[in-house]
């Protein structure tokens, strides 16, 4: 028997979902401190004259953009124990879920910023750089004064749809077991042995359309505060290092 619609269900849905959101902003953050120390080395090794690195950074990207994230996360989550216990003879059927699933959304997000990266050294190009320290600039501050400051608002849009893509891509975590958001709607939907299943994904796409929003709105601000704030202190930081040197 079919139950009727039930505005109020999407409400309880709501209310019990909630309170996972801390798990999925927990995946969220370890992803994006373990993926950016990743890319930063892949970025490394795309700009390094040695041509091994460069086609091994280039082989990572491509097969990861090939490889579907659900793909992905089954290898990652039953080939790291078996890795393990073959190499080291060491039983991980026991580590947190969480382990794994930041693990492989780390690997898929790295991917996104070694990209991200790439495009803002190709827009920046060197010139800035070589300008900054002709003017008296030490290497470190070159980098942190005149090419982070603009390098990082034309990183802005592409950061923010990427952090967009990681919570959707976040709630595949379910599929192994973790019991975060998307996980929590689909145990209401168990215990209710299927009943108000649509109450229950209307409630969860609710949850994410708000912070897909939330998340936009703070990237424009950032992008708006800092765009041409960024522009003129790089300006003003070049003009200041040639009065200095004459």
């Amino acid at each position: 028997m079919t139950r009727p619609f039930s505005s109020i269900q999407i409400w309880n849905s709501f209310l019990a979902i909630i309170p996972y959101f801390g798990v999925t902003f927990g995946v969220v953050l370890g992803t994006i401190v373990v993926a950016l120390a990743l890319a930063s080395l892949l970025f490394v090794w795309k700009l390094s004259h040695h041509r091994s690195l460069n086609r091994l950074s280039d082989a990572y990207i491509n097969i990861i953009r090939c490889t579907p994230s659900i793909v992905l996360l089954f290898i990652v989550y039953y080939g790291i124990p078996k890795l393990f216990l073959s190499l080291f003879n060491l039983d991980l059927n026991f580590t947190s879920k969480i382990v794994y699933v930041v693990i492989s959304l780390s690997l898929i997000y790295a991917a996104s910023l070694t990209e991200i990266m790439r495009s803002v050294y190709l827009a920046m190009g060197r010139q800035q750089y070589e300008a900054a320290l002709s003017v008296g600039h030490s290497p470190r501050q070159a980098l942190f004064r005149i090419i982070l400051p603009q390098g990082l608002v034309i990183a802005l849009p592409n950061l923010g749809n990427s952090l967009i893509a990681l919570f959707k891509e976040g709630s595949l975590a379910f599929t192994i077991g973790l019991i975060d958001m998307m996980g929590a709607g689909n145990l209401i939907i168990s215990r209710n042995y299927g009943a108000y299943s649509l109450e229950t994904y209307i409630a969860l796409a609710i949850i994410y359309w708000v912070l897909t929003i939330i998340i936009e709105q703070i990237f424009k601000a950032l992008e708006k505060k800092f765009n041409p704030a960024a522009r003129g202190a790089a300006g003003r930081e070049l003009a200041r290092g040639g009065s200095n040197g004459l």
